[in-house]
């Protein structure tokens, strides 16, 4: 990322100060070694949220004052990176002993997860005082626009720090700079930081459907997002081989390894107070076979009575009235504003003559959408009607890209956020498409962003540095970026997506060790898609001193 760093003149407080301005543009970032496993006896206290402080929390082994060591002079060290920072003269700010971390009213959650990773003292009122922390909620102070309550600015100045934000997102986010600042170089330089990320979507799209993970495991999985400055989770919770939530509508269909609407409640209040939201994915009308073993007359089948894979028959009334039974149960499990519906892969409009191997469904399109209908266009009403449905829930629907068919007689509505994955379905269509339609994407290249367990199809383990280096938002599909503008308005963001194709090939350790980097470098091209100038070793380096 660019970095602009300015060196206002100063004045002789100690010796002889050279005057003059300094203009530098400079880069930041961080991880550790690709493939690492978890660290041993690592502190989960070093996750947000892990530890809460009292006004008597403990003080920090071998403090120094401020004057006593001084901050040297620069850029915060963070992951992602600061995009801007102006520096001045001063000895910056460090944790010391009797310290406060003063946060009022709404901001108080947020005071006392600082106070306790910092080990300071909280406080729900000031004035702030030298060494003390000050979050603060203020319209402005962050900017203008979508993204102005994710911003936020972050001043060290007369020994003490003031973190200000329209929203408490940006307060959030900038209490983590000023946590990875301390880690990575001791305290925060004297100066301003004003930080804002490029993408309003940003996160990790996880297959719990094929293998089971733990409550645990997942909230582990939320801190590192919200230590990346991540806000999403999606969870693929319905497949072939698992249906992984608690379900009091359709309790058959449920997996023996599944969560509890308890746990999930816990997950999403986790998630919440970590301003992470957590998307909820029922795929359909394909990948529904763990709902077909309970309800075999819902399969779909060709004109030789072979069954589909994972397919429900979507000419048969039953199956959307079960679909719809699970989007209502569990809407209001999901507070967030989404609600992913899937519609990728289904098994019909992957035969070469939809038409002719599935002539029921042929039968119905006619029916429904008049002579020159087709599968495809089945397919697409099923997708707008269920998009219909959880629109009346209070959400806005996602889809997979493969969901999305040209010159039928149905269309899908554009509100219909697009997930953009794969560019090798049959009939594939360029990213640019889309765009040219005037739909909104979310960028999730299987190119760069797909771990599959297992390695199968061709597909192998992303890198972080392959990330860092080589992709963008823009890069939708492929290795090269779209042609057109692909800015923030059109591609909202992106996630690393982890599916458990294999579920045995790896542990729920192992997939955390592997997701490690790869969703740093993932986190520092969504919060700026310019390429970054950092080399990968030195931000590997970084990542295992600030997390």
């Amino acid at each position: 990322m660019g970095l602009r760093l300015r060196t206002k003149r100063a004045s002789a407080v100690r010796g002889t100060v050279c005057a003059g301005v300094l203009l530098v543009t400079m880069t930041l970032m961080g991880c550790p070694r690709e493939g690492g496993g978890e660290r041993p006896g690592q502190d989960d206290s070093r996750s947000p949220g892990a530890s809460s402080a009292s006004p008597s929390a403990p003080s920090s082994p071998g403090r120094q004052s401020a004057a006593q060591a001084p901050v040297p002079a620069g850029v915060p060290r963070a992951i992602p990176a600061v995009r801007s920072a102006e520096a001045a003269p001063g000895p910056g700010w460090r944790p010391v002993d009797g310290a406060r971390v003063i946060a009022p009213g709404p901001l108080a959650d947020e005071g006392r997860r600082l106070a306790g990773e910092l080990h300071l003292q909280y406080a729900a009122a000031g004035p702030a005082r030298s060494g003390d922390v000050e979050l603060a909620q203020r319209p402005g102070s962050s900017g203008s626009g979508p993204l102005a309550a994710e911003g936020y600015e972050l001043t060290a100045r007369d020994g003490k720090v003031l973190v200000a934000s329209a929203g408490e997102p940006g307060v959030f986010y900038g209490t983590r700079t000023l946590l990875q600042a301390v880690r990575s170089g001791g305290g925060l330089p004297e100066g301003v930081v004003r930080d804002a990320p490029d993408r309003a979507q940003r996160g990790l799209h996880l297959d719990i459907a094929r293998k089971h993970f733990t409550a645990g495991w997942i909230e582990a999985r939320l801190r590192e997002l919200s230590a990346l400055k991540l806000n999403q989770l999606a969870l693929h919770f319905s497949d072939d081989q698992g249906f992984r939530i608690e379900s009091d509508s359709h309790p058959e269909i449920v997996s023996k390894q599944h969560l509890t609407k308890a746990e999930v409640r816990r997950i999403v209040a986790l998630a919440e107070s970590l301003h992470v939201t957590v998307i909820p994915e029922l795929d359909s009308p394909g990948h529904l076979g763990a709902v077909i073993a309970a309800h075999p007359t819902l399969q779909l089948r060709d004109a030789s009575g072979t069954a589909a894979r994972g397919a429900i028959d979507i000419a048969n009334a039953d199956s959307a009235r079960i679909v719809d039974d699970l989007l209502r149960e569990y809407a209001p499990l999901f507070p967030g504003p989404y609600f992913h519906l899937g519609a990728d892969e289904y098994r019909a409009l992957m035969a070469k003559n939809p038409e002719a191997s599935y002539p029921r469904l042929a039968a119905r399109a006619k029916e429904k959408y008049g002579a020159r209908a087709r599968v495809q266009d089945l397919a697409t009403g099923w997708l707008n009607d269920r998009a219909a449905f959880v629109r009346t829930l209070g959400k806005k629907a996602k889809a997979w890209n493969d969901g999305f068919f040209p010159g039928g007689v149905v269309t899908a509505k554009k509100d219909i956020e697009v997930e953009y994955w794969t560019g090798k379905e049959i009939g594939a269509r360029a990213p640019q498409d889309y765009l040219n339609e005037g739909r909104t994407l979310v960028n999730l290249n299987d190119e760069y962003l797909y771990y599959v367990l297992g390695e199968p199809n061709q597909f192998t383990y992303p890198t972080g540095q392959r990330i860092y280096e080589q992709w963008s938002p823009a890069v939708l599909r492929g290795t090269a970026p779209v042609p057109a503008p692909a800015g923030p308005d059109r591609v909202a963001g992106g996630r690393l997506a982890v599916w458990c194709d294999h579920a045995a090939a790896q542990t729920p350790q192992q997939v955390a060790a592997g997701i490690r980097l790869p969703l740093a470098a993932t986190a520092q091209r969504l919060w700026d898609a310019r390429r970054p100038t950092l080399p990968w070793r030195d931000f590997a380096s970084l990542d295992a001193r600030v997390r």
